[in-house]
């Protein structure tokens, strides 16, 4: 299994970006995808989680109505819009897989052994 982040950078405050995951070795359609981050200093923390078809979502409080997730079923790709950014955004993303969808809420009570797959990261900058 492969899920390969890209997309991260430097951007300053206000700005945007959009992360991309590839994913190969699973059956992508199969899967819900989320993203995680994780700040220096901090613990890794649940960004984003999108359902098998994209029809649900759903977010971290910090990041609602600022981030979109969505994803392309015919490209094995998933996506992640940052809209807004804020220099507290500063971290580095990881793509993630699932065959849960509902796995991605028992994250804060399960640690990172609730999800199937991580991806290696990618990082997001943002200046003040």
């Amino acid at each position: 299994v492969q899920l390969q982040a890209s997309g991260g950078g430097l951007v300053q405050a206000g700005g945007s970006l959009r992360l991309s995951c590839a994913a190969s070795g699973i059956g992508f359609s199969y899967h819900a995808m989320g993203w995680f981050r994780q700040a220096p200093g901090k613990e890794r923390e649940f960004v984003a989680a999108i359902s098998r078809g994209g029809d649900s979502t759903y977010y971290t409080d910090s990041v609602k109505g600022r981030f979109t997730i969505s994803r392309d079923n015919a490209k094995n790709t998933v996506y992640l819009q940052m809209n807004s950014l804020k220099p507290e955004d500063t971290a580095v993303y990881y793509c993630t897989a699932d065959r849960r969808y509902s796995d991605y809420g028992d994250h804060k009570y399960y640690g990172d052994s609730a999800i199937d797959y991580w991806g290696q990261g990618t990082l997001v900058t943002v200046s003040s």
